[in-house]
């Protein structure tokens, strides 16, 4: 199983090279209305760190200027904590991006749905961190950490927020 995840985050990744061609206009990173696309493999673990998974997650935003992202991301993990499972989660992001050189730390929120084989559909309210670093004007190297909060009701999250779970992101990806 690992090798046929591994072997298929490697296959997804090489169309990434076609779209990473160099700027000619020298600048680095996204401008407004530039579109992103990011490929990763994810981590979870509960907030003691005694139970977790791995998993792919995909991204896709636009920039509303060269700081302010909006963007859709998709996550699917699998544990095998005895019988295996499945998770997925689709979320809405914001985030704002520090700076305009080729290291750009970044944080914001995201708000979605989780589901699968021991999860009811139940949503997720995220504050996320993370950081980017192009290698060339278009394709960055990216590593992002969430803390999900699970919730059916507004009343939950401040409830459940000690018992929410970290869920962390390391990949690439580029802007077109």
């Amino acid at each position: 199983m690992r090798r046929f995840v591994i072997a298929g985050l490697v296959l997804a990744l090489l169309p990434t090279v076609a779209f990473a061609q160099s700027s000619t206009s020298g600048r680095v990173g996204p401008v407004a209305g530039s579109q992103e696309f990011s490929l990763s493999g994810t981590g979870t673990s509960n907030n003691d760190f005694d139970n977790g998974s791995f998993g792919l997650s995909a991204s896709y935003g636009q920039y509303i200027n060269p700081n302010l992202m909006w963007g859709v991301r998709q996550n699917l993990s699998w544990a095998d904590n005895g019988p295996s499972s499945w998770i997925g989660s689709t979320r809405l992001a914001l985030d704002y991006h520090f700076g305009d050189g080729k290291l750009r730390p970044f944080v914001g929120a995201n708000l979605g749905v989780v589901y699968g084989d021991d999860v009811e559909g139940t949503g997720i309210v995220s504050p996320e961190l993370g950081l980017k670093y192009y290698v060339n004007p278009t394709t960055f190297l990216m590593g992002m950490a969430e803390y999900q909060v699970f919730f059916e009701s507004s009343d939950d999250i401040n409830n459940n927020f000690d018992d929410a779970a970290f869920v962390y992101t390391v990949g690439m990806g580029f802007n077109f």
